[in-house]
């Protein structure tokens, strides 16, 4: 069986997957973890400012990042005091005892879960299938683009988040799959004389160690970098010498409104 890259994710990209990547910026604050009627209704069910505290961070986590911390207390310090000033706690650091019941935030999980219609991941798979599908084939994007847009979408769809690594192989094994069915049927679209001539472009002549098709690419690249070097020797000078091509000294001229070069007459 051939093996799917997931290369596209370093090691710290897939560390921060599902977790705090810093602090939320205050408008994000204003925006994700604002607990609203509803919320606070929620909340009010519990006992004590530290389960009312604890069940609160699980309930905004799960709305900014997509799943559960496997730690409900591991949020940037300004998360807690953003929601425990709201819950009018005055000692935040009294959320400490919240996972003293380890079941107390499963329990909590669940509730959330039900009361906000949070879905599993394997409920919706099929749908961000069809989504990675129509992306690979409409945009060209790359993996890693997919996957970091992809984990908007199921957060946006309440689908809770899978391990990066199925979520990682499941968007390159998908992506992979549009891009051979898209060359299929761009294969289908060429003539005969077409398909030679692609062909002949391919094949790598006789004492030659690359085929025409990546020398051309290659003479290409040189004469791109050729240009961006032109255009930055031309940006560098900083006299009015005639060292400048006629073309430049013609543009430059037009662009300042001179009737002639300066110097010259």
């Amino acid at each position: 069986m051939r093996r799917m890259p997931v290369e596209f994710l370093t090691d710290d990209e897939a560390v921060a997957y599902g977790r705090y990547a810093g602090a939320p910026l205050r408008a994000d604050l204003d925006r994700v973890f604002f607990l609203d009627e509803e919320d606070r209704a929620l909340i009010e069910r519990r006992r004590g400012e530290h389960m009312k505290l604890g069940f609160a961070l699980q309930l905004v986590t799960v709305r900014w990042l997509g799943t559960f911390l496997d730690d409900p207390l591991d949020v940037p310090v300004t998360v807690l005091d953003f929601v425990a000033e709201q819950l009018g706690v005055a000692d935040p650091s009294q959320v400490k005892k919240y996972t003293e019941r380890t079941k107390t935030r499963f329990d909590h999980q669940w509730e959330i879960r039900q009361v906000r219609e949070w879905r599993e991941f394997t409920d919706a798979e099929d749908e961000f299938r069809e989504w990675v599908a129509a992306r690979s084939w409409t945009s060209g994007d790359g993996p890693k683009a997919i996957f970091t847009d992809g984990v908007g979408w199921l957060r946006e769809r309440k689908v809770l988040l899978p391990g990066v690594t199925t979520l990682a192989r499941l968007v390159a094994k998908v992506r992979d799959d549009t891009t051979r069915r898209l060359w299929g049927v761009l294969e289908g679209l060429l003539s005969t004389g077409q398909r030679y001539v692609l062909e002949q472009l391919l094949e790598v002549p006789p004492g030659s160690r690359t085929s025409d098709l990546d020398a051309g690419a290659r003479v290409r690249r040189r004469v791109a970098a050729d240009r961006r070097s032109s255009r930055r020797l031309i940006r560098s000078r900083r006299s009015w010498g005639w060292a400048w091509p006629r073309w430049a000294r013609r543009a430059r001229c037009r662009r300042a409104g001179w009737a002639s070069w300066p110097g010259t007459g």
